[in-house]
């Protein structure tokens, strides 16, 4: 039996508009990048406020992909 091994990374996304947004354009942006993402787990989410307003949404994610030796 064959098994594989997953390399997780941190990232941080950021939205003016939503967590949401936030969440899906930290996982397309590393998607540009890297290859056969697995699963992004939202670990943390937070606002960032300017003058007792909400200036954007940042969503912290774990994302793991499939490491492959060269």
């Amino acid at each position: 039996m064959a098994g594989s091994t997953y390399k997780i990374i941190e990232l941080v996304g950021t939205s003016d508009k939503s967590w949401e947004e936030a969440a899906t354009i930290a996982v397309e942006t590393a998607g540009a990048s890297l290859k056969d993402l697995r699963i992004a787990e939202v670990t943390k989410l937070d606002m960032t406020l300017e003058n007792g307003k909400v200036a954007s949404y940042r969503a912290r994610l774990n994302v793991s992909f499939k490491y492959v030796k060269d």
